[in-house]
């Protein structure tokens, strides 16, 4: 997996790229717990994730949970592949998805 980050002022975009698993989902959980504070907005670009596992899924939803406090988080350039896990999880519900 690979991350690479890019901030404007208050917002955050981070890019995900290869698999985000129970081995490389601890890494963005750590990650992301030195970036999010005083971040405003925080948007996931997904264009290059490839698969996203429980592991993954939790790690977002830790993220969900800190930045709804603050403006909010968007996920970006979906795959369907990745979109299908989301909807078969119930995570379209709880997350902001822009295609």
């Amino acid at each position: 997996m690979n991350i690479t980050k890019e901030q404007n002022g208050n917002e955050l975009t981070i890019a995900v790229e290869g698999r985000l698993d129970t081995i490389t989902a601890p890494e963005l959980d750590k990650e992301l717990s030195t970036v999010l504070n005083g971040i405003t907005k925080l948007y996931f670009d997904f264009d290059k994730l490839d698969y996203i596992s429980s592991a993954g899924l939790r790690v977002l939803l830790s993220a969900q949970k800190v930045m709804s406090k603050q403006d909010g988080m968007v996920m970006r350039n979906v795959k369907p592949e990745i979109m299908e896990i989301f909807e078969v999880t119930g995570f379209v519900d709880i997350l902001d998805i822009e295609n």
